[in-house]
């Protein structure tokens, strides 16, 4: 015992001093402490060079931005009202040709997750819960979120919730209670209003372009194909939620129908969204419309609104104003863009990126990190192909999109590694022009990333 006990010590003394760097290391421990084998002579350690430029926040020369941007900014393509702001990250203005408000179409995004990112904050999750309605019936709450799955996905991102896991909590739950039979209901009542903007064309909800906006649905309302919309996403939610809770060993009786329960209602389970950081990053790479939606109707709701286009588009403009960003001009009618109606001047847009870009709002960094790359991700990952090569992978801007609108609002640096924001937005392009229309906005933002600008 006495030996067996001497051993014990001596081992954790020198375990002890192995790992406050002191006596020999132990090659079958810590990998550093292995010697190369006979014969070869390792070269001696030397720090790798930096990978990318460092960002110069210096001045910039308006006369060579002006030189840059010239042969792009006369395409005819654009049509006759093309509105142009470079500026620097602190917002000093560089070159303008902006004079008047315009169309924004997805660039509207923009100010939707800013505002939102503001209110509710970068780990803020939406819940959607399961709790016990009447006469033994359990109901599906919508809480809007706006990512939530019909299944799991194991290579989704962001990780999603989904009604499949939160069938299996409740089944759980009504099995401990000793309930294996139930009925399904839902509750829609976190939002209200039309699914639809009154400022869209008539032809949006049936021609599938979008789905009718609510606090419940599964995999954004798309069909189980992917191409085009349910009619009832709410419904359509809870018969996947009924679906999964039969497989989970629940017998569910009859079809789900609508309900409203109290918020004191007992709760059986509930599942959480990403945080809104990695939704707003979705949002923003990929212009996901109905997200964009949801988080302004949330906006709506966190400023004291309803749960409404209006609500959200009035606690947008209040939580914006609140930032100080200037809404001169600002029409909002909805969070997405789809509204023809929508105006925004490009100092608008300008300042929503420089506040992103200030160090004074690390809470809305996100909105850069979800910017699309140019020819990489996103929205514009089939962008700039023939466009300067220079702007491939260092322009990062959100796109926006109607007929006869084309917008760019991003950022970039130039060849020397000085940081700008650009916003680019033309609204009265001809039709036939929409596509030679969005390669122009390219060599524009292109030339920007490709000039000596400092």
């Amino acid at each position: 015992m006495v030996l067996v006990l001497a051993v014990l010590v001596a081992a954790g003394t020198t375990y002890g001093l192995e790992r406050a760097g002191i006596g020999d290391a132990d090659p079958g421990t810590d990998p550093a402490a292995v010697a190369p084998p006979a014969g070869l002579t390792l070269p001696a350690y030397a720090a790798p060079a930096a990978v990318a430029q460092t960002a110069v926040d210096g001045p910039l020369a308006p006369a060579k931005v002006r030189r840059a941007l010239a042969p792009a900014l006369a395409d005819p393509d654009l049509g006759p009202d093309v509105l142009a702001l470079v500026t620097r990250l602190d917002g000093t203005p560089v070159f303008s040709q902006a004079d008047g408000a315009a169309t924004p179409a997805s660039t509207m995004k923009l100010l939707t997750t800013a505002a939102a990112l503001e209110v509710l904050g970068p780990e803020h999750t939406f819940q959607t819960r399961v709790v016990s309605g009447r006469h033994h019936q359990v109901v599906l709450v919508g809480g809007g979120d706006p990512l939530l799955a019909s299944a799991p996905s194991k290579d989704a991102y962001p990780a999603t919730a989904n009604v499949v896991d939160l069938a299996r909590q409740t089944a759980k739950a009504l099995k401990d209670k000793g309930i294996r039979r139930t009925s399904v209901g839902y509750d829609t009542s976190l939002f209200s209003g039309p699914g639809a903007s009154t400022h869209w064309p008539d032809d949006y909800l049936p021609d599938g372009v979008v789905t009718p906006i609510g606090p419940l649905w599964v995999d954004e309302g798309h069909t189980p194909s992917g191409l085009g919309r349910v009619a009832d996403p709410a419904l359509e939610a809870a018969r996947a939620f009924a679906a999964a809770l039969a497989d989970a060993g629940i017998s569910v009786v009859g079809r789900p129908t609508e309900a409203t329960v109290p918020s004191t209602a007992p709760p059986l389970a509930s599942v959480d969204s990403p945080p809104l950081s990695q939704i707003v990053e979705w949002t923003l790479t990929w212009s996901d419309n109905e997200a964009a939606e949801v988080l302004a109707h949330q906006v709506g709701l966190a400023t004291g609104r309803a749960g409404t286009f209006t609500g959200g588009a009035a606690g947008v403009r209040a939580v914006l104003d609140e930032l100080g960003v200037p809404l001169d001009g600002a029409v909002l009618h909805d969070g997405s863009g789809l509204s023809r109606q929508d105006l925004l001047d490009p100092g608008t847009l300008a300042a929503v990126l420089q506040a992103a870009a200030s160090a004074d709002h690390p809470e809305l960094r996100p909105l850069l990190s979800g910017l699309p790359v140019a020819a990489f991700s996103g929205s514009l990952v089939d962008r700039f192909a023939d466009s300067v090569p220079a702007g491939r992978g260092r322009v990062r801007a959100k796109t926006g999109t109607l007929s006869g609108v084309s917008a760019l609002a991003g950022v970039t640096t130039d060849l020397d590694g000085h940081p700008m924001i650009f916003v680019l937005m033309a609204d009265r392009v001809a039709l036939t022009d929409t596509d030679a229309a969005r390669e122009a906005l390219d060599d524009l933002a292109a030339s920007l990333a490709a000039c000596r600008c400092g």
